[in-house]
């Protein structure tokens, strides 16, 4: 087969190296970037002008700028390779994909008509299920499908729509046609990486960017935020994203959504339907929920009446989808949609359900039928695969009983289909795609690879909505199954171009109108993990406080039976199992390692800059707790882990907004700051301390230059308590926490009911005002250790009170 002709490229800038050098189409395969001839395709011709005019050198520094955004905004996508899962960076495909206006018109004509249809076909499989009982449909594909959902027949959803939110895979084939490889309509995802992958891309061409007019994204998800604002049927209910939690693939992109839109975040524990309302579990009690845009499967949404082995879901889900109280985004049941084997029959039924004939064709599917039919179509099938008139053997749905696609070399298309229709089986298509492909950096050059776009549609008030652009992935080389970022693919923007200027739009609302969410509308799990973010950070900071100042003086004395070096290590093995002499000890390296999970569990509410800041942290303490020996090297370790725990604290206290979740994660801190100081007191109050013990602990405590500007005497017991314990003044104190405890467990919601306080408000108080009249004298082993009990029942009233 003669070689597909080099791209006419033109020349590149004096002294620049070129990275389309030799870039040509491969034999028989469609190029978005070059056509049959080698010429560069109108819509790309600026783009590529750009970057033959760059430098040595810039286009790498380009790219480095795009991959650093990724890394400092978190963006990650979770692996399950090797059996572990684990986060991966999100891996860019820098050289963006570029679309005319004109074609993606046509082809948003197109998705828009199969949105419809989709809508339609759900709508008669959960009603009357005419396809089947007509013929468009076998009765095996709907009624042994795991994605149908018999509980759900015969419910209507709100609003009267089953459909919101869809996504659909397409290709390109060789003769420039596009195809509808799959639709996904369960929980579909990449949006939010779509956006992600539009910031990243604009950071590396921000000045082409400016020039081509490519359409911006916004008002696609302002639109769709607007149409779900309208879908309440309440102004107090609440909009959510449903996730399935940290550890599923997508997690990031749930969570950005979110952010994005300005809607909670929540799992199925934080959902419980009450006189068949779904209601959210709150801080301020059960809250309504009026929209609910699921990103989990439909089987595991409610384990009452579907998949009774889940643990993510909300029992009675169902049943308030009955009741009508609550829109569903996408209604429960949707997934059996993306059943592959469906493609065999989409052309009959849209020319049945809409009179029309479908305008973007589906990839050539062929049913098989059922159980021994399947068995004796299928072993046909792979005899005749394995001779040479297949490139690739057969890809067999099981779920659907389905043939996908078949590399038919021309000389075989025709004896297959003969004999499939012969045989019973359906055949639908006289082509199987082979993808296109699209220009990728590889080793300094740009090279073609496979490619797929993910494009989305949404309902708004106006009717389908199709995102100008989407999600392209990209093979990791010529084999189209690598595309999957799974398998090793990349992904990259796609810019719809347009001649003219385009309109710039952003989710800000016009100016003099704005609405503010209602006080309390904080989830209960979410205060859950801010609160114990607050006290694994102070823990942490803690033991990072006593294991350095144990490693300075070790670094000193080389003997770790020196008396006070002794009763330190004591005092925190028999306290919390640390041996100092380990350098970074495994439970301080818990204590960071817990914040970072708590921290990840609400990743909708923490800044990039915070989440960069505490990830940096665990990362460092992880590679200290390799390579680090007792001493002063274990010494400047725990210093640069508190220069950078400072910085993630100064960035939570100067940014993060003083709301409720603020005032959870505030809880957490002074309640572990107060626990870690009375323990501490106690140890030394009631016996002789070794020499030291009293400057140390000023040390661990911060309040060593405070202590000698206070108190115009030596180092004693009662000058330490003093400062330590009940000093109002002084941030380290524990009578400092307790005063903050007060004010801001009395800013919660409920904190009076019916002219009560709360149990916890009342239990703060108790102990704020007991500890107000001490003295010095009248701290003894006795009180420190009841106010150890009692701070630690806080933490058990607080989760009684406002967690349950």
């Amino acid at each position: 087969m003669a070689k597909a002709p080099a791209a006419n490229l033109g020349q590149a800038a004096p002294g620049g190296v070129d990275p389309l050098l030799g870039y040509s189409a491969l034999p028989g395969i469609a190029d978005e970037m070059v056509d049959a001839d080698g010429n560069i395709r109108p819509v790309w011709q600026q783009f590529v002008a750009a970057l033959r005019g760059m430098p040595d050198g810039e286009l790498q520094e380009r790219f480095s700028r795009a991959s650093r955004y990724l890394r400092d905004a978190g963006v990650f996508y979770r692996s399950y390779a090797s059996g572990e899962t684990a986060e991966r960076s999100w891996p860019l495909s820098h050289i963006p994909v570029l679309i005319d206006e004109k074609e993606w018109a046509e082809v948003s004509e197109g998705l828009v008509q199969r949105a419809d249809l989709m809508e339609a076909v759900l709508a008669d499989i959960y009603g009357k299920n005419r396809l089947v009982t007509e013929g468009f449909v076998p009765p095996a594909l709907i009624a042994s499908n795991p994605e149908f959902l018999r509980p759900l027949v015969g419910v209507r959803p709100a609003g009267g729509h089953y459909l919101h939110f869809c996504a659909f895979e397409i290709g390109r084939g060789p003769d420039g046609t596009w195809w509808v490889l799959a639709d996904r309509t369960q929980a579909p995802s990449g949006a939010g990486f779509a956006l992600e992958n539009r910031v990243a891309t604009t950071r590396s061409f921000s000045d082409i960017y400016a020039e081509m007019h490519v359409h911006r994204l916004a008002s696609f998800f302002g639109s769709f935020r607007d149409a779900l604002q309208a879908r309440r049927q309440s102004p107090d209910d609440r909009i959510a994203v449903l996730t399935p939690g940290p550890a599923n693939e997508t997690y990031f992109e749930h969570a950005y959504i979110a952010r994005y839109l300005g809607f909670m975040l929540l799992e199925g524990e934080d959902l419980a339907v009450v006189d068949r309302q779904l209601m959210v579990r709150t801080v301020a009690g059960l809250k309504p929920l009026g929209v609910l845009w699921r990103r989990l499967d439909s089987s595991y949404a409610d384990p009452l009446e579907l998949d009774q082995t889940s643990h993510i879901g909300t029992p009675g889900m169902v049943e308030a989808l009955r009741s009508g109280s609550v829109t569903l985004v996408n209604a429960l049941g949707s997934g059996i949609l993306e059943t592959r084997a469906l493609l065999a029959f989409t052309p009959a039924i849209a020319r049945h359900l809409l009179g029309e004939k479908l305008k973007l064709p589906s990839i050539a599917t062929w049913w098989c039928g059922q159980g021994a039919e399947r068995e004796h179509v299928t072993r046909n099938i792979e005899r005749m695969v394995i001779g040479p008139a297949f490139s690739t053997r057969p890809f067999f749905d099981d779920d659907s009983q389905s043939v996908l696609g078949l590399s038919l070399r021309d000389s075989a298309r025709d004896s297959i289909s003969t004999w499939l229709a012969s045989d019973g089986a359906k055949l639908v298509g006289q082509e199987v795609v082979t993808l296109s492909t699209t220009p990728a950096y590889v080793d300094g050059k740009l090279v073609p690879r496979p490619m797929s776009l993910r494009v989305f549609a949404a309902r708004t008030e106006s009717g389908w909505q199709i995102m100008p652009g989407g999600f392209a992935r990209i093979g990791a080389g010529d084999d189209v199954a690598a595309i999957a970022m799974q398998a090793g693919g990349t992904a990259a923007d796609v810019w719809v171009v347009s001649q003219q200027p385009v309109a710039t739009p952003t989710l800000l609302s016009p100016e003099g109108t704005f609405a503010r969410a209602a006080a309390g509308s904080l989830p209960s799990r979410a205060a859950d993990n801010l609160f114990w973010l607050g006290r694994y950070t102070e823990r942490a900071e803690g033991a990072l406080r006593i294991t350095r100042a144990w490693h300075q003086r070790y670094a000193e004395a080389a003997d770790p039976n020196q008396p006070l070096l002794a009763d330190v290590a004591r005092y925190l093995h028999e306290g919390v199992g640390m041996d100092p002499a380990a350098g970074i000890p495994a439970p301080l390296l818990r204590s960071i390692e817990s914040a970072t999970y708590a921290a990840g569990n609400i990743r909708d509410r923490f800044s990039p800059d915070g989440w960069l800041a505490l990830n940096d942290l665990a990362k460092t303490a992880r590679r200290f707790h390799d390579t680090v020996n007792p001493g002063d090297d274990a010494a400047h370790a725990m210093t640069v882990l508190l220069r950078k725990l400072a910085g993630f604290a100064g960035l939570v206290h100067e940014n993060m907004y003083r709301f409720t979740g603020w005032r959870f994660l505030s809880i957490g801190r002074y309640i572990e700051r107060a626990l870690h100081m009375t323990r501490l007191l106690g140890h030394m109050s009631g016996r002789e301390p070794p020499d030291g013990a009293f400057d140390m602990l000023l040390e661990i405590g911060d309040n060593v230059m405070t202590h000698r500007r206070r108190y115009n005497v030596n180092t004693t017991r009662l000058t330490v308590t003093d400062l330590l314990a009940l000093d109002p003044m002084n941030p380290r104190s524990i009578l400092f926490q307790l005063n903050e405890l007060r004010t801001e467990v009395e800013q919660l919601p409920n904190a009076y009911a019916d002219g009560q306080m709360s149990p916890l408000f009342r239990e703060v108080m108790r102990l704020q005002s007991g500890l107000v009249v001490m003295t010095a004298e009248d701290m003894t082993p006795a009180v420190y250790l009841k106010l150890e009990r009692d701070l630690g029942h806080l933490s058990e009233t607080l989760a009684r009170t406002y967690l349950a």
